[in-house]
């Protein structure tokens, strides 16, 4: 049962704590107020789910953190549940059992996938989950006569869920991927399944047909084969003897080719010959007159050059004397008889040393002039000599070097090149210009190598005389397209008995498969009909646990109607094809419910929770929350159904420990047999709870 509920910034609630003990508890208010939440906090705390809709909803505006804590008993274990959540939506939970006032911690947080979840161990714990809670012990508004105003086929839908028929739907579905992962198993270990063996057997009919009719292709092809082979090898005997001629054929053409060529390099290297020789002639003829000539050259060079030195010398001096000269004609200039003395001592004198005188000296210098006139005229003429000498002289050492170069000595030698040119253009003449290598060859034998060739490809001739090279390349032709014909012939008998090979394989293997399969679908048929007849929610199991759930309902139903003390004495569900019906009996009368008052209505509807309830188990946290059950009642109703609550706790009928309603009709609770009210009041700073 539920002891005491702590709430922090959670939804309205600043600061709640609420204690609860066995009976019923009652919670009053407007509208508003935060009775709801109280609901809402229970849920979070102990599944960590709630009726808002988003988590960050739960946090009471302006706080940061907000936290959920429920205190309840089991027997005589005491635990704590407590979830927090802060303004981003993280939520941290932990879970507690008390013992001798110390918290021992049992689970925290929903790590599932480590296999750590608090949600899982109070579920275990309380023996039902969040949705069965729901359907158990909480009521939500409005929804305390839906249980008898639905659809029948909703309210078969409900016994399903009380009895646990859904977890029979996850068996069912379970049995399916059983039987599919079956499958799957065996597909992998024969590639088919149960469902394959109509295909199967079309197969192995298809591969019989497919086998009988390749053997005799197979048969063919082997004989065609065999006649292919005796021309292959008749033809290999003919190309074999031969194949000698054949190489000396191809060995006569090689030795032809290569005499023509060995011809055709000689006549290129005598030709080269000829011309080194014609140049060496060309470049020494005439190199022996200029060659005599170098020492007489070299003399008369000596001579002028010595005639040119004493030439420059005498022209020096004259110019060196006429230099002196052009000073006597200055000083002959400023000095002249005057009065008939000597301008320098003032004797008397009838004329000047002819040294001193103008006229004689301006002679002197003319003569001079004429005479340097004469000896540069003269060297110039010897310059012009020596520059033809020289270059005469440059022709005689070219003529040594060419002569040097070229290895002559003597001019007979010149002259022994010279017939020697003549003979090399004789034996020139005297080779063809064509080369035609089907004539007779010994025309080309020019020297002792050309002539052991001409022999060698007379000899090839005799031997290969009357082979036809050409018939003998179509012989081998025909051989190799009767080869690759064979060859084809050799890949389809491969490929068609390979065809046989695999057919006759999978005929086997689908017969072996076909054999297994048969008890595969012997298996699967037997687990398709335990899937059916157990696990299917309108199987017999699931009907006969239908059945003995809606007795049982109406056995504790009814019991809770004696105790209402109304007209109704028994209430029984009966399972229908696609419903459940309620049948209300007042004695052995039976009564409609159409024809019933509020009050009936809202006792056979209590009744039927609290028979559910008892299905359920719920007898480990004992309580049931009805949120304003009254709504849409008159006064004389409300106030019927406190009176059902007192009576059923008075008769002591009820496996539940607590009722807690939830209502804003306070009125109806004065002088009714009520353990707590809780009055609740929406303040500015939140929820305020006041014990009444």
């Amino acid at each position: 049962m539920l002891n005491e509920i702590e709430l922090g910034n959670f939804l309205s609630h600043s600061n709640t704590k609420l204690g609860f003990n066995k009976g019923v508890t009652v919670f009053v208010g407007q509208n508003g107020a935060g009775k709801s939440s109280v609901i809402d906090g229970i849920t979070f705390a102990l599944f960590g789910q709630h009726t808002r809709n988003s988590n960050k909803g739960l946090v009471r505006r302006g706080a940061n953190q907000a936290y959920a804590k429920v205190n309840f008993s089991i027997l005589d274990r005491q635990f704590e549940a407590i979830r927090k959540i802060d303004s981003k939506g993280t939520v941290s939970a932990q879970f507690f059992e008390k013992k001798n006032d110390t918290l021992i911690p049992l689970a925290s947080g929903e790590r599932k996938q480590f296999g750590e979840s608090m949600t899982k161990t109070i579920e275990s714990l309380i023996g039902m989950d969040f949705d069965k809670l729901k359907v158990a012990s909480i009521v939500q508004q409005g929804e305390l006569n839906s249980i008898i105003n639905a659809d029948p086929k909703k309210f078969k839908e409900l016994v399903n869920a009380i009895i646990g028929i859904d977890k029979l739907d996850t068996a069912f579905e379970i049995m399916k991927d059983v039987i599919e992962n079956f499958r799957v198993s065996i597909k992998e270990k024969l590639e088919y399944d149960d469902r394959d063996i109509e295909s199967l057997k079309i197969k192995i009919d298809f591969l019989t047909k497919e086998i009988n009719l390749a053997k005799p292709q197979r048969e063919e092809m082997i004989t065609r084969k065999k006649i292919q082979e005796n021309e292959l090898v008749q033809l290999q005997n003919k190309i074999d003897s031969d194949s000698t001629k054949e190489i000396k054929i191809k060995e006569l053409e090689t030795r032809k080719s290569e005499l023509v060529q060995y011809v055709k390099t000689a006549i290129t290297s005598l030709k080269k010959e000829i011309e080194e020789k014609e140049k060496k002639v060309s470049d020494c003829d005439g190199c022996f007159t200029h060659a005599s000539s170098k020492k007489e050259t070299e003399s008369q060079i000596v001579k002028i050059e010595i005639e040119l030195e004493s030439s420059r010398r005498v022209i020096q001096e004259f110019v060196e004397k006429i230099g002196k000269l052009d000073g006597q004609e200055e000083l002959a200039g400023k000095l002249r008889l005057q009065d008939g003395k000597c301008p320098v001592c003032d004797s008397k004198v009838e004329t000047l040393n002819p040294l001193f005188e103008e006229e004689h000296i301006r002679n002197e210098i003319v003569k001079i002039r004429n005479k340097i006139d004469l000896l540069t005229k003269l060297e110039k003429e010897n310059r012009e000599k020596k520059h033809v000498l020289e270059q005469n002289l440059q022709k005689a050492l070219s003529a040594e070097r060419t002569l040097s170069i070229h290895g002559i000595r003597r001019p007979q030698e010149l002259a022994y090149l010279k017939e020697e040119i003549s003979i090399l253009k004789n034996n020139i003449q005297k080779i063809p210009s064509e080369f035609n290598s089907s004539e007779n060859m010994m025309h080309l034998v020019i020297d002792p190598h050309s002539e052991a060739l001409c022999k060698t490809i007379l000899t090839l001739q005799e031997e290969t005389g009357g082979f036809d090279l050409t018939e003998f390349k179509n012989l081998k032709i025909s051989f190799d397209q009767k080869r690759k014909s064979l060859s084809m012939i050799e890949q389809e008998i491969g490929a068609i008995t390979q065809k046989i090979q695999t057919a006759e394989e999978q005929q086997k293997n689908i017969s072996q498969a076909l054999e297994e399969l048969v008890l595969v679908k012997k298996y699967v048929l037997q687990l398709e009909e335990i899937r059916g007849q157990i696990f299917n929610r309108d199987g017999p199991v699931a009907t006969s646990l239908r059945s003995w759930a809606l007795n049982l309902i109406s056995q504790k139903a009814s019991e809770y109607l004696v105790a209402f003390n109304v007209k109704i004495q028994r209430v029984l569900l009966q399972e229908k094809a696609r419903d459940v019906g309620i049948s209300c009996y007042s004695g052995n009368t039976v009564l409609e419910l159409d024809s019933l008052s509020g009050g009936e209505k809202v006792s056979i509807a209590l009744a039927l929770r609290l028979g559910m309830a008892h299905i359920l188990g719920s007898s480990n946290l004992n309580f049931i929350i009805l949120d304003e059950p009254t709504t849409h009642l008159d006064e004389e109703r409300r106030k019927s159904l406190v009176g059902i609550l007192s009576n059923a706790f008075e008769a002591n009928l009820a496996t539940i420990s607590q009722f807690i309603i939830i209502t804003h009709d306070s009125e109806i609770f004065e002088n009714s047999n009520v353990d707590t009210i809780y009055n609740f009041e929406a303040t500015p700073e939140g929820t305020k709870v006041i014990p009444l």
